[in-house]
């Protein structure tokens, strides 16, 4: 969706004006608007919201955060663009975004079964891989500052998914992912693109009869109450990585992108260690809800899920490249 002169002028007013060059400001605060698709009780919700406490503190009031979540701003189709027009300053969106960018490199973060754990995962973006993934958005006016852990996903449908062959069939909503795309048909599965705002209603209604997320999504958007049958397997991790306006960033008084730079560093820390509990938590809460039943997949299990989804690797390489299908093994070895 193409974002409006409007919706341009109203971000705009928003920040007095100061989105290409808020190093201008002398007495007002430099306004940074951070949007997001999740409600604030998420980890990445959390994580904007400690951003914007220790943003607002390291720079002694320099700087205002506004934080607009749960897609109060943009939805998810329009929030990359209105970030690249100085609409809005800074968003966390899921990696799978990034492919209409040109940026397809980053679904290979997508890949079935690429990390082990939390841990694999959070020390891999902190290395070369995440180096690589954001010198991608550089020439697109974007600057990737980190990436946000959420954990694994787990997938669902109003019946029990045991084995690749309960999927033949099933309409599975995804965010875009074309590599998510690709695990699902393997397994008979049919997905289909839906904003995140969308998914419940498409769940309550019939318009998909599944999806993947992770247990803290589930819980707060109430998708496992429109869910009967809830499978662990962890066959795919859900990231986000937190992206600013490049020329808006290049902008700032050195000082304050440098307080910037440690708010993110701290927020980043805290929202990944976060996830981890808010995850273990939702998923607890769900289960004594009673509201659907959930499936924690065997070893046996998992090997045969991850068999089924192998074959992504063969194919990605002529998707997002034999570098970034490389590095993603050579990370999750590590």
């Amino acid at each position: 969706m193409k974002i409006s002169r409007r919706q341009f002028a109203a971000g705009a007013a928003a920040t007095g004006g100061l989105i290409a060059c808020p190093a201008v400001a002398q007495q007002a605060p430099i306004v940074i608007k951070f949007s997001h698709v999740v409600t604030n009780d998420t980890p990445k919700g959390k994580g904007a919201l400690k951003f914007k406490e220790l943003a607002e503190k390291y720079t002694d009031g320099k700087v205002k955060v506004e934080v607009y979540p749960n897609s109060s701003l943009y939805k998810d189709k329009e929030e990359i663009e209105a970030l690249q027009l100085g609409a809005v300053q800074m968003l966390a969106p899921a990696t799978a975004k990034f492919a209409p960018l040109g940026a397809k490199e980053f679904e290979a973060l997508d890949l079935p079964f690429a990390f082990k754990d939390d841990e694999n995962f959070q020390k891999a973006m902190k290395g070369p891989l995440a180096q690589f993934l954001f010198s991608k958005l550089e020439p697109k006016g974007v600057k990737g500052l980190a990436f946000w852990d959420n954990g694994f996903h787990m997938f669902s449908a109003n019946k029990p998914l045991i084995k690749p062959a309960d999927l033949q069939g099933v309409k599975v909503r995804i965010s875009g992912s074309k590599v998510a795309d690709r695990y699902f048909r393997l397994c008979g599965a049919i997905p289909q693109i839906l904003a995140f705002s969308e998914v419940y209603q498409a769940l309550q209604t019939g318009v998909v009869d599944g999806c993947e997320n992770t247990p803290s999504n589930y819980l707060t958007q109430k998708f496992y109450e429109v869910q009967k049958n809830i499978t662990i397997a962890r066959h795919a991790h859900l990231q986000y990585a937190v992206i600013v306006n490049s020329k808006y960033w290049e902008g700032l008084p050195p000082d304050v992108r440098t307080a910037l730079e440690k708010a993110m560093s701290e927020a980043t820390d805290f929202t990944n260690k976060d996830a981890q509990q808010d995850n273990a938590e939702a998923l607890e809460t769900m289960k004594k809800s009673g509201k659907c039943e959930f499936h924690v997949a065997t070893d046996a299990e998992r090997a045969a899920w991850k068999t089924a989804m192998d074959p992504t690797y063969e194919w990605a390489i002529g998707r997002v490249g034999k570098e970034a299908v490389d590095m993603i093994r050579k990370a999750s070895a590590a």
